[in-house]
């Protein structure tokens, strides 16, 4: 189950391609029947998230919080996945396209930590891997 949660109250972000790609992503992975949640906050809040949870004091693009259990209701939950999309507008400037874009790619990217992946020991692989098959119009910028 997908759950997605809009703390901002101003510049809504259209998200059913979003809830729509954490979907294949649960059925690709073979964990749809866990529990995913996926919340939008503005810069203050993922800052002291940040902050709190990895003692980096600014605001940053992504965060995952991994549970990997089975809550008190018999539901696996998964984890949560937060994205700040004031930070991912600034890096879709630099990088060249959308809002949206920057946000399905960061919800790849929370998403694998959630199954255990890590920077720099196979994330970066399975990144380009899945990409292209579940982003339409998606190409791995080899430079």
């Amino acid at each position: 189950m997908v759950v997605i949660i809009n703390r901002l109250k101003k510049n809504p972000v259209p998200l059913r391609r979003v809830k729509n790609l954490l979907h294949k992503l649960t059925r690709r992975y073979r964990v749809d029947r866990a529990e995913v949640v996926l919340t939008l906050v503005g810069p203050r809040a993922i800052r002291s998230l940040n902050r709190k949870y990895r003692h980096k004091d600014r605001p940053t693009d992504v965060l995952s919080f991994s549970l990997k259990e089975k809550g008190p209701d018999g539901k696996y939950y998964l984890g949560d996945i937060i994205i700040c999309p004031e930070v991912a507008r600034k890096q879709a400037r630099k990088q060249g396209h959308s809002l949206l874009r920057e946000i399905e790619i960061l919800t790849i990217h929370g998403f694998l930590h959630l199954l255990g992946f890590e920077h720099f020991r196979g994330m970066e692989e399975e990144e380009n891997r899945v990409r292209p098959r579940l982003l339409k119009n998606y190409r791995v910028n080899i430079s």
